[in-house]
């Protein structure tokens, strides 16, 4: 029997849980909504609610201990999609954008530059404001991770 697919969540700030509701049960695979403290949820046998607790990086240490091949996690953390492609896992933030080993090398190093020029003084931009056009992105690159993961014999 293959390992069953699930979606890990960094549920805290995400902005497109409804999406991945959707899209998973759809395609009837379990999702893990990760946050630091309470967080309302669907009630469904589908859906797992873990509480990591409030200290620094709890969430994403709960995630990346469950992040393995066939798990799908979803994060705006750079550092947490990191661990995640290490470990053997998807990775996607939720404007659609994946992380892959090629791309989150480059995504912590501007990271990782962006925070040292904000240590400096430097006045810099955030990140856009998320976008319809991300949602969009996002439910298609959920949806074709699902796909992948099924062609490679992950139930």
């Amino acid at each position: 029997m293959s390992e069953a697919i699930e979606i890990l969540v960094d549920a805290d700030a995400c902005p497109v849980k409804a999406e991945i509701y959707r899209v998973a049960a759809r395609h009837r695979v379990k999702v893990v909504m990760v946050s630091g403290g309470f967080l309302n949820i669907p009630i469904d046998p589908m859906i797992e609610r873990v509480i990591a607790g409030e200290g620094f990086d709890a969430a994403d240490d709960r995630i990346a201990e469950r992040a393995r091949p066939g798990t799908i996690v979803v994060t705006a953390d750079v550092p947490l999609a990191a661990r995640a492609v290490r470990a053997g896992a998807e990775a996607i933030g939720p404007s659609g954008r994946p992380f892959t080993e090629a791309s989150v090398g480059m995504a912590l190093a501007t990271r990782n530059l962006m925070e040292d020029l904000r240590a400096m003084g430097e006045t810099t931009r955030g990140p856009r404001p998320f976008s319809p056009r991300d949602r969009s992105q996002f439910l298609s690159a959920l949806d074709a991770a699902i796909v992948r993961l099924k062609r490679k014999g992950f139930a």
